[in-house]
């Protein structure tokens, strides 16, 4: 069952139109779609691997094309669009800090964020909602998102061929292996941010006080 379902997925990767699919995924991601597009990223990188920066590029530019459509809706939408599209996503308690750290730090808190597992949307629509300066925004989203994609672009160009190797030989246990990582890197996740909560932060504060 698990390789029907390799082979099904690989071959619509490698589809006439998949690349269109990353776009749109890419693009909508950005700004409501709550599921990221990285792993229809590697998938297809998986399958063509000499595409892979290719693939990567569309990813990218996409996804800051999308984030103008989130801008769009914390600047001019949020009161009827974006705070029901932000509990829908169950994003209501982190739009808060997120706008705390936008107006403290501005651009590399957004590129630093934009570049990790957070969703990219909460960023777009936060730094909407806060009137984020729009060349600033332009540029930490090409930034962050560069970085998210063109790391998974680069390595499939050059490591493609034996992963890809690897995997058809040992799909069982590739497969647990990456849910143990994904399992894991939520819990350091977690961790870090119960970690990093404490009282006297000062976005921890504007949190409390919004949702009090």
């Amino acid at each position: 069952m698990l390789r029907r379902l390799y082979n099904w997925t690989m071959e619509k990767a490698a589809h006439p139109h998949a690349e269109w699919w990353l776009a749109l995924f890419a693009f909508v991601e950005a700004s409501f779609f709550p599921i990221p597009p990285h792993p229809l990223l590697g998938l297809m990188c998986l399958a063509e691997p000499r595409k892979a920066v290719r693939f990567a590029l569309i990813a990218t530019f996409a996804s800051v094309a999308g984030g103008f459509l989130g801008y769009a809706i914390g600047w001019g939408l949020y009161d009827t669009v974006g705070e029901r599209l932000l509990a829908w996503l169950g994003l209501t308690e982190s739009f808060p800090v997120a706008a705390c750290y936008l107006r403290e730090t501005g651009f590399w808190i957004f590129v630093v964020k934009g570049a990790t597992p957070i969703p990219f949307k909460l960023l777009t629509i936060t730094a909407g909602f806060i009137g984020m300066n729009l060349a600033t925004f332009a540029l930490a989203s090409l930034i962050s998102r560069s970085i998210s994609f063109m790391i998974v672009g680069v390595l499939f160009r050059v490591f493609g061929a034996p992963i890809k190797a690897f995997i058809d030989r040992f799909l069982g246990l590739v497969t647990l292996g990456f849910i143990i990582a994904v399992v894991g890197g939520f819990l350091l996740i977690t961790q870090l941010t119960d970690d990093s909560g404490g009282a006297t932060d000062k976005c921890s504060a504007a949190a409390v006080s919004r949702t009090a």
